[in-house]
């Protein structure tokens, strides 16, 4: 069966330095139109999280969230996907420290300009920001991993953090810690609660 996964894989595949025409025939055949870019999976997590929440389909909706490995890749995915290539509809999720390879790659040249939403510092500091300490600490207590989060947080390094800030980091130390909590910290949200870069985003698409 024909998805939405299967192009994106075409699409990595063909920023990798492979061909380009599976994406190209997935992208007809799937009625692609937009092309949301984002740095990472755990990004990938918490749009597709929110936008289940929300009851939408997006690959129905002909909208395929594409993370890309880090924001130095973006210009060569817009390159790809937007006028010059596949000439889909390109949007943008970035930090704040990243805006500026998503500019130079998204800006007039490639026009129209696409909307680029921007987290202050990154998408995991907003989700912990936007929930309170408090409630991040009893989703980590939920995951069984309170004893590995108190052990952590009696590190010399992080004496005298603010406890958002030892969440982020601690959040980033293990592999594949930050794709679970992208959706369980999306997942736990009340709507009034969504950080403004996220809820924009997908208001957007």
């Amino acid at each position: 069966m024909v998805d939405m996964r299967m192009f994106r894989d075409a699409v990595t595949g063909w920023a990798g330095g492979g061909p380009g025409g599976p994406a190209r025939e997935l992208a007809d055949l799937l009625g692609v139109r937009t092309a949301v870019l984002l740095e990472g999976l755990s990004d990938l997590a918490a749009v597709e999280a929110l936008a289940a929440g929300r009851g939408r389909d997006l690959a129905a909706e002909g909208v395929c969230v594409v993370p890309m490995g880090g924001a130095m890749s973006v210009g060569r995915y817009a390159g790809l996907l937007g006028p010059s290539g596949l000439g889909l509809r390109l949007v943008g999720l970035c930090d704040q420290r990243e805006k500026p390879f998503f500019d130079r790659s998204l800006g007039p040249v490639r026009a129209p300009r696409p909307g680029v939403f921007v987290c202050t510092a990154d998408l995991e500091d907003e989700l912990i920001r936007a929930l309170g300490p408090a409630r991040v600490e009893q989703i980590v207590r939920a995951e069984n991993e309170l004893r590995a989060w108190q052990t952590f947080v009696r590190q010399p390094a992080q004496h005298g953090r603010p406890r958002h800030q030892q969440l982020r980091r601690f959040i980033g130390t293990k592999k594949g810690r930050k794709i679970r909590y992208g959706r369980l910290l999306v997942e736990a949200l009340a709507p009034d609660q969504v950080p403004a870069p996220l809820d924009d985003l997908l208001a957007g698409l």
